[in-house]
């Protein structure tokens, strides 16, 4: 393709994508009450259903907080459409080996994300209580849906980011970056700089999160060089 046909490509890729995340962003304005309901579920878990209020301050924070949820539901219901078109955008370019590697690299990245922000919601009751009761009985907490909302959805975005670790891992490992056998040897490494890493980009801050993410990402580990070493046999008689 020319450099016209690759902008003209792209510029399609992207009408697609802008339309169906507009489509997606106006369904989740519409059920804003529901996705409003279902990031609520931890803290009322925490304080019970009766107390479970949020406060706004101002006139229009009620409106610009059902137009920040539209954008974050809308970029979640529309992430397959936009993994998609930058799959058919870049399939072009790449060779037989690698498209076949792929579709089952970005399966692998959408459930691992995925799973990682199931497991920050599930988390997130355990962190938040824990929160409340360190700064003393003497403090009354109220939240604001900026303050509560921002944390369960950077939460949320850092599980789901960090659980991509496998697929970055197996990624350079494929590509020669990396061998197994060299991670295999940073073992004692991963031991102490995985939950280190964890305990500096949990944003909650609290010690249930911070190994609730310790831990997965220790396994990744381990199932990154088992994986590495399959991946590596198997096209080592291609080769």
């Amino acid at each position: 393709m020319t450099l016209v046909e690759h902008i003209g490509e792209l510029r399609r890729r992207l009408l697609v994508t802008v339309t169906v995340l507009l489509i997606t962003a106006t369904v989740s304005f519409v059920v804003y009450p529901h996705i409003l309901n279902f990031l609520k579920s931890p803290y009322c878990t925490v304080v019970g259903p009766k107390h479970c209020l949020l406060y706004v301050t101002g006139p229009l924070d009620g409106l610009a907080l059902r137009i920040k949820i539209a954008t974050y539901g809308g970029l979640f219901l529309a992430s397959p459409v936009i993994l998609w078109e930058v799959w058919r955008f870049i399939t072009p370019g790449l060779r037989r080996n690698e498209k076949r590697y792929a579709i089952p690299f970005i399966v692998a990245s959408i459930t691992l994300f995925a799973a990682g922000a199931v497991l920050a919601y599930y988390t997130f009751p355990h962190a938040l209580l824990f929160l409340q009761k360190v700064g003393g009985p003497s403090l009354h907490q109220i939240y604001t849906p900026s303050n509560y909302l921002g944390l369960i959805v950077a939460l949320m975005a850092v599980f789901g980011l960090t659980f991509e670790f496998p697929v970055v891992l197996v990624s350079l490992e494929l590509a020669g970056v990396l061998r197994p056998e060299k991670l295999a040897s940073w073992r004692r490494w991963a031991i102490v700089g995985l939950p280190a890493f964890s305990a500096v980009i949990t944003p909650s801050g609290d010690p249930f999160s911070m190994l609730a993410l310790a831990v997965p990402l220790y396994l990744f580990y381990e199932l990154s060089i088992l994986i590495g070493k399959l991946l590596l046999r198997r096209r080592a008689p291609a080769v």
